[in-house]
């Protein structure tokens, strides 16, 4: 099958690109900049922008599916208009594009916190209403809530067979750009003062890969599958010490002090003319529950989550070596 990836480049692509040739697929990747140096054999790179119309048409030549991964990840409200303008803007363009040139399947990647997001503590399913009054203020889960809808309501409309895959926190080697291993980093990098209060779901990227290699033939159409173990703030803290030997903060706050200090930390930064170490948003994130059930992308997409122990330590190691690259580890 001819096979198109946009952001091919990213964590997540990097990993699913590889499973998709091993596999016997023809695929292309659009991507703004130079290939990766390290992209498998056999990958057919175009460059080219998701908001040039003529770049996208020209990379769905003869392509039979879709697999929609360009995404960025930030917690900068400054950022906004960049995230809408990605998530929403250029995903109509490719859609309409994708409708254009006859493509038969559209495999988007969300994330776990257009849905399974909670100031307390319980488990989201793909059941749940849109947590929109709480993720409104958070314009990374905001602009990929409406990414989601516009793709189904347009692919519903255009008879598009769609999949959605909604990954908690991406986390394992790889990740070049810390797109999703940030929050590890923060915690290596001795970054952050307090110990958070909630909880998130994590899934190891070679697992998120498996799983969406197989929503190229499997998975429930239009809706969400999604994937992720489920860890407390406070294990996180406590199994990243244990693995790297660096000493976590053993101070906890309630909330309400936890994301008063973020927001007064990142005013501070605000005022120096500097970019704050953590945003204020990705402080109150962390005081709430991202927990989710992956049991029906493990049923229907055969979903295996791995140890998160496992997860965590190849994570770690490859930070570690990025930072000391001469240091074996």
């Amino acid at each position: 099958m001819k096979i198109l990836v946009t952001g091919g480049s990213g964590f997540l692509g990097s990993h699913l690109l590889p499973r998709l040739t091993e596999a016997g697929h023809s695929v292309r990747s659009l991507s703004r900049g130079e290939p990766p140096a390290l992209s498998p054999p056999g990958v057919e790179w175009i460059r080219g922008d998701l908001n040039d119309p003529a770049a996208v048409k020209a990379s769905l030549q003869d392509v039979e599916a879709v697999y929609h991964l360009a995404g960025r990840v930030s917690f900068d409200p400054q950022e906004a208009p960049l995230m809408f303008a990605l998530h929403v803007t250029a995903t109509r363009t490719l859609l309409e594009a994708c409708r254009a040139a006859g493509v038969a399947r559209f495999i988007l990647a969300s994330t776990s916190g257009t849905t399974a997001v909670s100031p307390v503590e319980r488990i989201g399913t793909e059941a749940d209403e849109a947590p929109i009054a709480l993720v409104g203020r958070w314009p990374y889960y905001l602009s990929k809530l409406y990414e989601e809808r516009l793709t189904r309501d347009l692919c519903r409309e255009w008879e598009l067979p769609l999949v959605i895959l909604n990954p908690g926190l991406l986390l394992g080697p790889g990740d070049e750009r810390r797109s999703s291993t940030w929050v590890v980093q923060r915690l290596l990098d001795r970054v952050v003062p307090t110990r958070s209060n909630g909880g998130l779901a994590l899934v190891d990227v070679r697992d998120a890969a498996d799983a969406f290699a197989q929503a190229l033939t499997r998975g429930e159409l239009y809706g969400k599958h999604l994937l992720g173990t489920n860890l407390s703030f406070h294990e996180l803290f406590e199994r990243t010490e244990r693995l790297s030997g660096v000493p976590m903060p053993r101070l906890r706050l309630p909330r309400s002090a936890t994301i008063a200090g973020g927001k007064l930390l990142a005013g501070w930064a605000l005022f120096r003319g500097t970019r704050p170490l953590l945003e204020a948003a990705a402080v109150e994130v962390a005081e709430h529950f991202l927990y989710l059930d992956s049991s029906k992308a493990e049923r229907l997409l055969g979903f295996k989550a791995r140890d998160p122990q496992e997860t965590l330590l190849d994570t770690v190691k490859y930070l570690e070596r990025k930072l000391s690259p001469h240091v074996s580890t």
